[in-house]
């Protein structure tokens, strides 16, 4: 049960990360200042990422929650039953389990990755939408203990005092990944496993580089990936078509109160990312240097 619990916690914290395409050139920033179009005062937009090593937070981040007065992720990651619905939510459909996918040669792999990963045979969570289980091995790409910027910004917002909310519901997000066809959702995860995982941690070192840089345009070219097929093919699903649902919750949010906007850095940019989208409704969108 203890493994489970593990498991859930790597899969809610990995997941709320999709990254997505259309690159239009921005400025190198993770911290955007919104104004006009009817706010009285400003609110913040925050690109994260979601799994690091690092995830303390700049001087220029702590000013803008000392400015806002409530904090709304992409989930409400506070709620107390976010695990139970995780688990309601995380199984495929009509029965379906990974040997349904996969061959039996291409099975045995994936079994043994997990065996050596996560201490246990993938027999136990074979009916699982494979991507959550693609998504409980990125603790594994990372060679240090993990961090979490929601994690920072939820701690900040309760030592405020604010309230944390969400854009979307977790049955909102685990639904998205019954829309990919799970076949080809399989085939990320046999890739992982016929070279234990060596392009993943690669792809992600660079990734965590490139957040670094604060360049979230470059972030985006990176995830035009044909290796993360399930990703790369359906990001109107994954991406497009959850920021376009955003956008009039941002402003409804923020015409409430001076709201920190955390969000994936991968929503930020391209022409249907969170900025172009508030932009195009009249907002002021700009760069915090």
């Amino acid at each position: 049960m203890k493994k489970i619990k593990t498991l859930c916690s790597a899969i809610l914290v990995a997941i709320i990360s999709i990254f997505t395409g259309n690159a239009q050139e921005l400025e190198n920033s993770t911290l955007w200042k919104i104004t006009g179009n009817g706010l009285e005062q400003p609110s913040y937009l925050f690109g994260t990422i979601h799994i690091t090593c690092d995830a303390t937070l700049d001087d220029d981040v702590k000013k803008a929650l000392d400015e806002t007065t409530q904090v709304v992720l992409e989930l409400d990651m506070d709620s107390g039953d976010m695990q139970t619905k995780m688990m309601q939510n995380m199984y495929m459909k009509d029965g379906q389990t990974l040997k349904d996918l996969v061959s039996e040669e291409d099975y045995k792999a994936i079994d043994q990755m997990f065996k050596k990963h996560m201490g246990m045979s993938v027999e136990m969570m074979q009916n699982m939408k494979p991507f959550f289980l693609t998504a409980a091995l990125y603790p594994n790409l990372i060679d240090c203990p993990m961090q979490s910027f929601e994690e920072e910004l939820l701690k900040v917002a309760k030592k405020q005092g604010e309230d944390i909310k969400g854009l979307e519901t977790i049955e909102d997000q685990l639904n998205v990944f019954d829309k990919i066809p799970y076949k080809e959702q399989a085939k990320d995860l046999v890739r992982s496993a016929k070279d234990d995982l060596a392009y993943d941690k690669a792809t992600f070192s660079k990734m965590m580089d490139t957040y670094k840089k604060e360049d979230i345009t470059e972030m985006i070219d990176m995830m035009n990936d044909e290796n993360y097929s399930s990703i790369a093919e359906y990001q109107d699903i994954l991406l497009d078509n959850r920021n376009k649902n955003w956008i009039p919750k941002i402003g409804e949010f923020a015409k409430e109160q001076p709201t920190f906007f955390g969000v994936g850095a991968g929503h930020l940019a391209g022409k249907n990312g969170v900025i172009k989208l508030l932009r195009k409704e009249g907002y002021t969108v700009e760069a915090v240097k």
